[in-house]
């Protein structure tokens, strides 16, 4: 039963048929067993890939930049975080919010390239009133293309039948976004693909709002008109707090480029899938879309996308019951186009906040904010951050037992275990350690 009612449940809400639509190929891919995993006996490590190092800088660089728009994901209510609220708002450096300095980054670019780049959320529900008001004045069109645009949602699945759960309780429980992936679905529905085309854009940069590394920079842009690429992915080297981040690697059977994610990943072969030396290179969600090959896409719905299954439990306690969400992450397009393209960054454009440890970090003495709005290192190595999860995973404990973000800028990693605060005017220094023995 579950293509029906689920198909009817999203009717009802009154969602459009090109969403149910979309839903619906999903649906049908999960319930023909299509789960998508990724072992590591069919993939093999990603070698020589090009660097934003080795491009040579030209004065017409931002000449590229005239016909690129900028899309941030702004969806995210930080749940993991214990956030109820945007991400988006709050602070991340210097008293300012994500969505405060990752504006200050366009207008800068804007005024410095005489470019008009338009700056586009895609946002939720649960965002896109707070952040239309946070926006104020500045939530006006940019060269008839308009600041926001909403993503969808679909329903959450019983496992066993497919069938859409029901939580009375929360009604808004019994529905999930489809992941990113939903972003060439949006492009494609809302009619902002078409609207940016007839404007004269030719390329789309897309990135996460939580990661202030990531601007439109002219020689990247222009890099990915020269190589004349329908799609590139920006990776960075992994670190040790990079290996829940999913990985480029290349298909053994014909050598094309696949994305893997945890949720694509055998429980057995996590351990290969979190190896810093064997899978180097992490995605950083920083896009570039040729717009015209997105197009030529349109007609069957965009890209096709591997299926993500996830597993939650929706309510507490002995009350929560078991659901699927069907999701899609945007960077597996890689495989859809006939022409992708890998960069690699330095970690400058890669900033993600997903714990605690990135926040304090990000709001640390490592960074400083340059008047162009961007997140320069002050340390020569960026400190590694890790805090106990029992006690720091959740924003509200967080600011308990840290009132005021200690100085990083001198250490090499900051590490805190246990039920234990950070004092006021703390200085971490080399390898730190705050810990206290558990009675």
């Amino acid at each position: 039963m579950g293509d029906n009612t689920a198909i009817a449940k999203m009717r009802i809400a009154g969602k459009s048929e090109a969403e149910i639509a979309d839903f619906s190929r999903a649906l049908a891919h999960v319930r023909a067993g299509q789960r998508t995993l990724i072992p590591e006996r069919i993939i093999e490590p990603l070698t020589n890939i090009p660097s934003f190092a080795s491009l040579e800088s030209t004065p017409d660089s931002s000449k590229a930049l005239a016909h690129t728009a900028v899309l941030k994901l702004n969806g995210g209510i930080g749940t993991t975080m214990g956030l109820d609220g945007p991400k988006s708002l709050l602070e991340a450096h210097g008293g300012r919010t994500f969505l405060s300095i990752a504006l200050g980054q366009i207008l800068s670019i804007r005024e410095r390239c005489s470019t008009p780049l338009p700056f586009i959320l895609l946002n939720s529900d649960a965002t896109d009133a707070p952040t239309r008001a946070a926006l104020g004045s500045d939530n006006t069109p940019t060269d008839g293309i308009p600041p926001t645009v909403m993503q969808s949602v679909v329903p959450r699945l019983d496992p066993d039948t497919l069938d859409p759960i029901s939580w009375p309780e929360d009604p808004a429980q019994e529905w999930a976004p489809p992941g990113h992936g939903d972003l060439y679905g949006v492009l494609i529905r809302s009619g902002l693909l078409d609207r940016l085309m007839d404007r004269g854009y030719r390329f789309l940069f897309v990135a996460n709002i939580d990661n202030l590394g990531a601007f439109p920079d002219p020689d990247i842009a222009a890099w990915f008109e020269s190589t004349g690429a329908d799609f590139a992915a920006e990776v960075v080297r992994r670190t040790p707090m990079d290996t829940k981040g999913g990985h480029f690697a290349r298909r053994i059977s014909d050598g094309g480029i696949v994305l893997r994610e945890t949720a694509q990943t055998p429980e057995s072969d996590l351990p290969f899938f979190q190896s810093v030396d064997r899978h180097p290179y992490v995605n950083t969600n920083n896009l570039w879309l040729n717009l015209a090959s997105l197009k030529a896409m349109s007609a069957r719905g965009g890209p096709s996308l591997p299926v993500i299954v996830n597993n939650k439990m929706v309510g507490k306690g002995q009350q929560a019951i078991p659901a699927i969400q069907i999701e899609s992450a945007m960077g597996t397009a890689i495989g859809s186009f006939a022409h992708s393209e890998l960069l690699e960054v330095d970690n400058t454009r890669f900033i993600p906040v997903k714990k605690m440890a990135d926040l304090m970090l990000l709001r640390s003495d490592a960074f400083e904010l340059t008047e162009e709005s961007r997140l320069k290192d002050r340390a020569s190595v960026r400190p590694i951050v890790d805090l106990d999860s029992r006690y720091f995973s959740r924003f509200e404990d967080f600011t308990k037992r840290v009132p005021e973000t200690p100085s990083l800028v001198h250490a090499r990693s900051l590490t805190v275990r246990g039920d234990t605060s950070i004092p006021p005017g703390y200085v971490a220094r080399g390898d730190a350690v705050i810990t206290v023995s558990q009675v």
